[in-house]
């Protein structure tokens, strides 16, 4: 096969799946990882699509507009429910928490159990899904509506967050990059994940596998703001160490 012909079949593939992995593309194209790697690296310079830790990832045609919330709901699914599972267990009753507008905080919301809490968030996916908790109060932070993401930005919804202050935060992002921190695809969203990480005591990032080594367009903030991190199995282990050395807290599902 060319080289040209591997490199339009790895695309494919990544918009066909959404993500996938260097391992499993060296089997299906019987080709070292290294080379792999090399071709990742090559599409990626092409904007054809993103690497992660381990792999790569689908983008859309413009890195700075928001992935559709169907799309996020699909992608690493089994991660995304692990990971909210396990952070809905760090919620006691009574706390004040933030819940942010992505797929892993909706799987959050469907997993809370209905005791007395207060939830504010900027998704419309997230307190639909709380509507139905009776002793859960639930404070949207209002704003401009994203339809993509069904969730409210903007001068309003920032506003908002100066208001409140809560306990727990938990909110995931487009990349995680050990160096220069976690960053979203667009600057909305970082604006308003900026402002939760600020009202909060402690922050929980949670994020899969696919979101390592991936710097998006908009950074929301350095990794010294974030003091726990859940994640998946998938994640290496070098990739914990290099996390647990900045004094991050890692919590593993």
């Amino acid at each position: 096969m060319l080289v040209a012909e591997r490199h339009q079949k790895i695309v494919k593939l990544v918009n066909e799946r959404k993500s996938i992995r260097v391992t499993e593309l060296s089997e299906i194209f019987s080709v070292t990882e290294e080379t792999i790697r090399r071709d990742l690296e090559k599409l990626e310079k092409e904007h054809k699509l993103a690497r992660s830790h381990g792999g790569a990832i689908y983008i859309n045609s413009s890195d700075s507009m928001e992935q559709p919330y169907f799309e996020r709901e699909i992608m690493n699914v089994n991660e995304k429910r692990e990971i909210a599972l396990r952070a809905t267990k760090l919620i006691d009753e009574g706390d004040k928490v933030i819940l942010d507008a992505s797929s892993t905080a909706w799987y959050m919301a469907k997993s809370l159990p209905d005791i007395p809490l207060t939830v504010l968030t900027n998704s419309i996916k997230v307190a639909m899904e709380l509507s139905n908790k009776k002793q859960v109060e639930v404070i949207s932070t209002g704003g401009t509506l994203q339809p993509k993401s069904l969730s409210f930005t903007g001068p309003l919804a920032e506003a908002s967050m100066d208001t409140y202050h809560v306990s727990k935060a938990f909110i995931s992002c487009k990349g995680l990059h050990l160096r220069r921190g976690i960053s979203d695809s667009n600057e909305q969203q970082a604006r308003i994940k900026k402002k939760m990480i600020e009202s909060a005591d402690a922050v929980y990032l949670m994020l899969d596998y696919s979101k390592f080594g991936v710097q998006a367009f908009s950074h929301i903030s350095s990794l010294d703001l974030i003091e726990n991190i859940i994640i998946d199995s998938k994640v290496d282990g070098d990739t914990i160490r290099q996390l647990e050395e900045k004094t991050l807290n890692v919590i593993k599902v």
